[in-house]
């Protein structure tokens, strides 16, 4: 079995519905709860474990808390001036 994702025009819905349950017998249905909350749950998923993989292998450098504070307040305070 395979799975998809369908994007169905709401106009088009009624029709899609009665063709999936005349055929239900090959065709499963089930809401994807993290789709419910989050459309781009798996987009964002995707790219965040791209960019632990670049980190992970030196592509991007990752700096620490402190560090990254520091710039912003160095930042901010040059911004004032």
């Amino acid at each position: 079995m395979q799975t998809v994702a369908v994007q169905i025009q709401d106009s088009y819905m009624k029709k899609f519905l009665s063709y999936v349950n005349s055929h239900s017998e090959n065709i499963t249905i089930t809401k994807d709860k993290k789709l419910e909350y989050d459309p781009y749950f798996y987009e964002r998923k995707q790219q965040l474990q791209k960019d632990m993989d670049d980190i992970d292998n030196g592509k991007i450098k990752m700096i620490n808390n402190k560090d990254f504070w520091d710039e912003i307040d160095s930042f901010t305070e040059s911004l004032q001036k």
